[in-house]
């Protein structure tokens, strides 16, 4: 593990290492994308309560995840960041953080969607609602903090300072349908524990997801490529590089 850490102290290295990961997740996230819409979209059954409006759940809860899951990557990244001054833990967390906020509000829109039939509203004033309403405005926050400084150093350790202590939010998502009894429905799907729902129902979710975080590295990958080339736009390998490319 440290001899990792000690890696990642190299852009150039993490630059080279991201370019022969990032095509494997390019194509995974396309080809479980794919299959898991045409599959979830086309060929699950529809659910005997719900009729057709249960398939927002192929978008909703991969979203939903992804949210949660982005915004506890880029705590550790903080803690990276803030503990051994690994600048790539930084420019990871930055590229982040755009993707957390566009994926809870795809969460919160298709939640809302799915919420008209069902609830008879599009909001409710529900802890799990609540709650990823905060998660949105704690990843603007982040946002916002990176470009309110005049010294790029000091946005950055303080989005890193705030994304360490939003990350209390996440256990609160999780566990408040449990916590407060809301009217949001408890998990229909888990990873460990038994799912509540038919294989041809749950298949194409489960590939949903898994297409998502692919997604999610690849975009990420290539973002903080991307970072590297603009932070480190002065040191030779950098300027060798543009110039190898002309």
């Amino acid at each position: 593990m440290w001899a990792f850490i000690n890696k990642l102290r190299s852009p150039r290295w993490f630059y080279a290492i991201s370019a022969r990961l990032q095509p494997y997740f390019w194509v995974a996230a396309t080809a479980l994308i794919l299959v898991g819409t045409v599959w979830g979209l086309a060929f699950a059954p529809a659910d005997y309560q719900q009729g057709n409006s249960f398939r927002i759940i192929y978008v909703h809860v991969p979203a939903a995840f992804l949210a949660q899951s982005i915004f506890v990557s880029m705590a550790v990244a903080a803690v990276v960041f803030m503990v051994w001054k690994i600048k790539i833990a930084d420019m990871a967390a930055a590229v982040m953080a755009p993707l957390g906020a566009a994926m809870t509000f795809i969460a919160l829109f298709s939640g809302a969607v799915w919420g008209v039939p069902t609830w008879g509203t599009w909001w409710m004033w529900d802890a799990r609602l609540t709650s990823m309403l905060i998660l949105l405005f704690l990843y603007f926050g982040v946002i916002a903090l990176r470009g309110a400084f005049a010294s790029r150093d000091s946005g950055s350790r303080a989005a890193s300072v705030l994304a360490m202590v939003g990350v209390i939010n996440i256990p609160i998502i999780k566990y408040s349908v449990e916590w407060w009894h809301t009217l949001h429905q408890p998990a229909t799907f888990t990873v460990t524990g038994r799912v509540a729902m038919p294989l041809e129902m749950w298949a194409p979710l489960l590939l949903m997801v898994l297409g998502f975080y692919s997604f999610f590295i690849a975009l990420t990958l290539m973002r903080t490529r991307n970072e590297i080339l603009r932070r480190e736009s002065r040191k030779r390998w950098v300027r060798d590089l543009a110039g190898g490319e002309h």
